[in-house]
C-alpha cells in the first residue's frame, strides 16, 4: 500500500519494560515497512536491559533513536514523552504501538494511507476485518465490552477506543492539550480519542489483526483495568452534567 507523500516526517513512538526479547525484531519489522519512517524507543529504566538493546540498535541504524526515563511511570506519561520529543523535532505524524509484536508493523502503511483524510487513525479489532488472534474468549469478552461501555457512557462512534496502535497528525496533538492528560495506563487511548473527538477532528477506524504477544507478559492487570472504568464513568457522568445546566 502506498503512502501518502505529503504526511511528511513519520516518528513510530514504542514504549518499553522489560520487552528485550521483543524490541529488535519489532523495530526492525518497523523499518522494513515503513523504511522512510524513524523509530523512537521509550524506554522506563527496564532492569531486564531493554534500555541497552535499544541503545545497541540505535548504534547501528541513524533512524532509531532511544529516549531513557527514570522508572516505570505508565504508558501515557510514556506517549506523551514521545509526543513531546517529537514536537521538539519537528515530526508531522506520531505512531504508538506496541513492543511485544501484538501490533504487526506490516500494517502501519495502511494507518498511515488512512491519515491522509483523518486527524487521528486507530488500528482497530472489533470492526468488520478486524481480527485478534490467540486470546482466551475471557480477553475478548472484557475488551469487547469496555469498548461497548466507552462508546454508550461517552457518546463516541468509535468501536475499539481502548486500541493502541494508531497514527496522529502533530496538529492533532497540538490542538487537544496534552498538558492536561493525566491518564496512566490504557484509558490514556480512550482520553485522547475523546480529546480529538470533542474538538470536532476526524478519527477513522481501520481494521488491523491483534496478535497476543509471544515473548514477555501483558502490563494488563486490574489497577488498569480499573482505572479506566473509573474514567469513562467520570467523563461520561461529567458530560452528562454538562448537558443539563443552563446556559449562562
Amino acid at each position: 500500500m502506498e503512502i501518502p507523500a505529503d504526511l511528511g516526517r513519520v516518528l513510530v513512538i514504542i514504549p518499553t519494560y522489560n520487552e528485550r526479547d521483543n524490541i529488535e525484531g519489532i523495530a526492525r519489522r518497523v523499518r522494513d515497512a515503513v523504511p522512510s519512517a524513524d523509530v523512537l524507543v521509550v524506554d522506563d529504566a527496564s532492569p531486564d536491559g531493554t534500555g541497552e538493546v535499544a541503545d545497541a540498535m540505535a548504534a547501528r541504524d541513524e533512524q532509531i533513536r532511544v529516549l531513557h526515563r527514570e522508572g516505570k511511570d505508565g504508558l501515557g506519561p510514556a506517549y506523551i514523552a514521545g509526543f513531546r520529543w517529537a514536537a521538539e523535532q519537528g515530526y508531522d505524524v506520531m505512531v504508538e504501538m506496541d513492543a511485544d509484536g501484538s501490533h504487526q508493523p506490516e500494517q502501519l502503511p495502511r494507518l498511515l494511507a488512512a491519515l491522509e483524510d483523518a486527524d487521528l487513525v486507530i488500528g482497530a479489532r472489533w470492526v468488520p476485518g478486524g481480527e485478534v488472534r490467540n486470546w482466551p474468549r475471557r480477553r475478548e469478552v472484557l475488551s469487547r465490552g469496555a469498548n461497548t461501555y466507552a462508546r454508550l457512557m461517552l457518546g463516541i462512534p468509535l468501536h475499539d477506543a481502548t486500541g493502541g496502535f494508531r497514527a496522529f497528525r502533530a496538529a492533532t496533538l497540538e490542538k487537544i492539550g496534552l498538558e492536561e492528560v493525566d491518564s496512566r495506563g490504557y484509558c490514556f487511548q480512550i482520553d485522547l480519542a475523546l480529546r480529538t473527538l470533542r474538538q470536532g477532528l476526524r478519527v477513522v477506524e481501520v481494521p488491523i489483526t491483534f496478535v497476543e504477544r509471544v515473548h514477555g507478559t501483558s502490563k494488563m492487570n486490574r489497577d488498569v483495568m480499573a482505572e479506566a472504568a473509573l474514567r469513562i464513568t467520570q467523563w461520561g457522568i461529567a458530560d452528562r452534567v454538562a448537558r443539563l445546566r443552563p446556559p449562562r
